[in-house]
């Protein structure tokens, strides 16, 4: 059955790459409606992202870490149309990404009607299908429709990221990992222990996530014929088949069919629809209107020539975070440290051990030395019905982990940050930042941030890597580009 399933999918996946290339011939034609189009919508677009990683495809545009009523206005006083506020809400529980998103919304609303501006809400997660979904969106949708902002018709579903591999084919969701087209539902992903799921088929993720409040049947999904035949008035008779906030799924492969589909979107909602989305980087890039840009060098991002040498912090236990951390070793440039961090259940050695690294790190990078600093790779486990203990154990890790950032002296050249929850605690409370521009990608899916003048480290650069994007080789790349002496 498994070698069955391979070779369909390959057969797909062949079938599919050469309707990409008949695609292009339609290009000319689809630059210029989507230039008509996309000029006239002005709507502002507001990304709630569950964790630092989703500016991943975007440049040129602000980052917000705090939801206070002061921010959000500020973020509707904001010239730029597009703007991201990080919750890091994968890292919360139920209960606080609940609260979170009831603010969010509560003040967005608010917002919205000082300022009279019409605004469309993204909660931008997981390519790879984890966070809390269907709670976010339920509570934002909820929450709007409570404070009056508009009644929500439907929901998007759009987990295509082009730069991390994932494509939606035929209402499945692909992982390609080696080359390959896994399904996500057979991914080290979906065995997440707080977000794990079974299935691949979108439809039937989105039955499992809401415990089948929304059946599989029931679940809507534009096709990549649809979209390759510019079938705009079968798009747009979908999405206006959407209400009481029925699901619908968007197949892609290419940004292209993101356009050809964001352009029946603007249409249908410049006719007064409303929607919310749960999306991966790449709607975010295509209805932001950003364009591409290529990957930033040493001398875009480090102006001033520091003496002193980066740090480099690994959180992320996935398998992919574990390679790459083992093919960053090869470089001697680099001092290796890890943090015993299982040593947390013991507070004196833990304490001890916390000092020993911070006090190594500093040393390092004052005799300008790059620091790689890695929590030991086995995961904290004390066994069963002990998992609230371990939860208050790996937020007292996790603490520490940013505190090395916090702590070190001198100013770090730069600062790098591996893992999603990880990269979350070090900019927001490692590094203090409370705005940050995002100057653009080091490698396909990785997002630099360059930090405000009110942050701890103002004006470095803050290299976002996910634990679940690139190849073995990308974050000795990474480290090397920036590591490298003129």
């Amino acid at each position: 059955m498994k070698n069955w399933r391979i070779l369909k999918c390959l057969r797909v996946v062949s079938n599919l790459r050469k309707r990409i290339e008949e695609l292009q011939s339609y290009s000319p034609g689809l630059k210029s409606l989507w230039n008509t189009e996309r000029s006239v919508f002005g709507q502002k677009i507001i990304v709630l992202d569950d964790d630092p990683t989703g500016v991943q495809t975007v440049h040129g545009i602000p980052v917000y870490t705090d939801w206070s009523a002061e921010t959000i206005q500020a973020m509707f006083d904001e010239p730029r149309q597009l703007v991201f506020l990080l919750t890091n809400s994968r890292a919360f529980s139920v209960d606080e990404t609940t609260k979170v998103h009831t603010q969010i919304a509560e003040r967005v609303a608010a917002a919205a009607k000082r300022t009279g501006k019409e605004f469309l809400m993204i909660s931008r997660g997981d390519s790879t299908l984890r966070g809390h979904y269907p709670l976010e969106t339920e509570v934002l949708k909820n929450t709007l429709e409570r404070n009056d902002a508009y009644t929500v018709d439907g929901e998007i579903l759009i987990p295509f990221f082009k730069e991390g591999g994932r494509e939606t084919i035929d209402d499945v969701h692909y992982v390609i990992q080696n080359g390959q087209y896994v399904p996500a539902g057979e991914t080290e992903f979906a065995k997440d222990r707080m977000f794990g799921f079974t299935k691949s088929n979108l439809k039937e993720y989105i039955a499992e996530k809401t415990q089948n409040q929304y059946p599989a049947e029931s679940v809507l999904s534009v096709s990549l014929d649809e979209l390759r035949t510019f079938d705009f008035e079968t798009i747009e008779w979908k999405l206006n088949q959407l209400e009481d906030f029925q699901k619908l799924i968007v197949n892609a492969v290419t940004e292209e069919d993101l356009q050809v589909f964001t352009i029946a979107l603007m249409r249908v909602m410049d006719q007064g629809k409303h929607f919310l989305f749960r999306t991966a980087a790449s709607f975010t890039k295509v209805i932001g209107n950003i364009s591409s840009k290529p990957y930033l060098m040493k001398k875009d991002l480090m102006h001033n020539e520091s003496t002193a040498g980066g740090l480099i912090v690994v959180g992320s236990h996935v398998q992919k975070t574990t390679d790459q951390l083992n093919a960053l070793k090869s470089l001697e440039s680099v001092e290796f440290m890890e943090f015993h961090c299982n040593l947390v259940v013991d507070t004196e050695k833990f304490n001890e051990e916390v000092e020993r690294i911070q006090q190594r790190i500093n040393e390092k990078i004052s005799e300008g030395t790059t620091v790689c600093v890695f929590t030991s790779r086995a995961r904290l486990d004390l066994g069963e019905g002990r998992q609230e203990e371990e939860l208050a154990l790996s937020v007292k890790i996790s603490s520490a982990v940013t505190q090395f950032v916090a702590n070190c002296h001198p100013q770090p050249a730069f600062v790098i940050a591996k893992g999603g929850i990880t990269s979350s605690d070090v900019g927001t409370i490692g590094l203090a930042v409370k705005k940050a521009e995002v100057a653009g990608q080091i490698a396909p899916g990785i997002p630099v941030w360059q930090t405000g003048e009110e942050s701890r480290f103002p004006g470095i650069p803050y290299i976002i890597f996910p634990g679940n994007v690139g190849e073995v080789d990308t974050l000795r790349d990474v480290v090397e580009k920036l590591d490298y002496k003129d």
